[in-house]
């Protein structure tokens, strides 16, 4: 599936999707690190994705950077307000 994300990614870097996606498969297999990059990488093409911060969010409390992981959430929920009652959007 990474391979898939990382071929996308190559044809078009500039759609934040892919990238989203890519950190929703490292964030399956606990790679939070890696994960939070690749949601970084989303939120540089569009910063308005609510997603890729909800998710961010979520790697950041896996990895036990709960004020890093507030302010993601914070973002998220800025951006689109539904997100306050959505307990993990992966």
């Amino acid at each position: 599936m990474l391979k898939a994300y990382d071929k996308v990614i190559e044809l078009n870097p500039q759609y934040s999707n892919p990238w989203n996606g890519k950190g929703n498969v490292l964030y399956n297999l606990k790679k939070y690190d890696e994960a939070i990059k690749a949601y970084d990488k989303a939120i540089k093409v569009e910063p308005w994705n609510s997603y890729a911060w909800n998710n961010k969010g979520l790697a950041l409390d896996k990895l036990k950077k709960h004020d890093k992981a507030i302010k993601a959430y914070a973002e998220a929920i800025k951006i689109n307000p539904q997100l306050k009652t959505i307990k993990e959007v992966l």
